[in-house]
């Protein structure tokens, strides 16, 4: 009888322990798959800058930054813009875009992106971007937030 309650003991031990463990696991974890928007709440000199992540299975699939104007025309893919950056800065945003969301692919959850030489501004509001979806995603809140 002595070694009937031990096991039983033990085997609830175990059980409670697994479930504990679970639970840990299970509240580290907190991205829902979906699609999740920011974005700047002004223009700064004609842009606002948006950022689109997907989540699938806790992480971040994909992801698009970038800014558009009034008419909806996206700054990576304005030339004119790219040949006046350029030269003066080294960088374009075609170009610093992608490296931060490659940033924010590799990290996953890391808000801070080592910031790029003539696209500071931009880099910082990408880390305003990055917490307000990661926070969105949390929650699994699909509707565009506005960050000030």
């Amino acid at each position: 009888m002595k070694y009937l309650f031990r096991r039983i003991a033990v085997v609830l031990a175990v059980m409670i322990l697994a479930l504990g463990i679970f639970m840990e696991y299970k509240s580290t974890k907190g991205l829902k798959d979906g699609f999740y928007t920011a974005e700047m709440a002004e223009y700064h000199y004609g842009w606002i800058e948006y950022l689109i992540i997907q989540v699938k299975n806790d992480k971040i699939v994909s992801a698009e930054y970038n800014a558009r104007n009034e008419s909806g025309f996206v700054k990576s893919w304005d030339n004119a813009y790219m040949k006046n950056m350029m030269p003066g800065y080294g960088t374009y945003p075609n170009k610093y875009t992608r490296e931060y969301v490659q940033q924010l692919i590799d990290s996953q959850v890391n808000t801070k992106v080592d910031v790029i030489t003539g696209a500071t501004s931009s880099g910082k509001n990408f880390e305003k971007l990055v917490a307000a979806v990661l926070k969105q995603a949390a929650t699994g809140n699909s509707a565009t937030v506005v960050v000030e």
